[in-house]
């Protein structure tokens, strides 16, 4: 993300592979090629993420814990509980009134409830990752998937197809097991503010969490750049 003042002048994605630094880089040229500068204009860069130290063109790499609640902060000033679903790993972070990070958790020991669990369930079901949030939009959620685990799911999913159930039934169940594991993982205390790139492309498992919860979720415009927002405010204010 390319921030100027408090205008956001361009963005990009690319999916990083096993190249941190060439995923990053090409993201750079993104926004220096949609913004018509050069890059000796950028004033200063923040890495964040988990390859924020193989950025080897960064000024400085801040943690993306610190980055996500810096850019919630700026979309919704005040006490919050963020909750960021991430391909690897699921946070949440707890901010105070005045933007402080009082504590955050971690899922780290697996994979379940995050990106890679739902793009194992796309594999298994041979649909298009970019899919599944149409699909459980259709279905009744009649079904619950017994297992958070990855390698459990998969042998439930299995049965499942074979008892002949409904693509969009199970796709809906995975998504309600991914709500389940956050709402488990910490209480979600106050306002709860969701973001991260799983919820930007599927907005179900926001209106799921807040189902359970009972009260309104807020998702940022661009929750899947909720973390570079963040950097690109940390890099503008150092």
């Amino acid at each position: 993300m390319l921030l100027e003042g408090d205008v956001v002048r361009a963005r990009s994605v690319r999916r990083s592979g096993a190249d941190f630094a060439a995923a990053a880089r090409g993201c750079f040229d993104d926004v220096i090629v949609a913004t018509g500068l050069d890059a000796a204009d950028v004033g200063r860069v923040v890495a964040s993420g988990y390859g924020r130290r193989s950025v080897d063109f960064a000024d400085s790499t801040v943690t993306e814990i610190t980055c996500h609640a810096r850019g919630c902060f700026a979309s919704f000033p005040g006490q919050m509980t963020i909750v960021d679903i991430g391909g690897q790993d699921n946070k949440v972070i707890v901010v105070e009134a005045g933007g402080e990070r009082r504590n955050f958790k971690m899922n780290r020991k697996c994979a379940a409830g995050t990106g890679a669990f739902l793009e194992e369930i796309a594999g298994q079901l041979d649909t298009p990752l970019e899919a599944l949030n149409d699909l459980a939009c259709q279905a009744s959620g009649s079904i619950e998937l017994g297992s958070f685990c990855t390698v459990f799911a998969k042998t439930e999913l299995l049965a499942l197809i074979a008892q002949g159930t409904p693509v969009p039934e199970i796709v809906k169940a995975a998504f309600r097991s991914v709500a389940k594991r956050i709402l488990e993982m910490d209480p979600l205390i106050g306002r709860v503010v969701m973001t991260g790139g799983v919820v930007a492309h599927n907005p179900i498992i926001a209106g799921l969490v807040s189902d359970a919860l009972g009260r309104e979720v807020l998702v940022p415009d661009h929750p899947q750049h909720t973390g570079a927002l963040g950097a690109a405010l940390i890099a503008r204010e150092t």
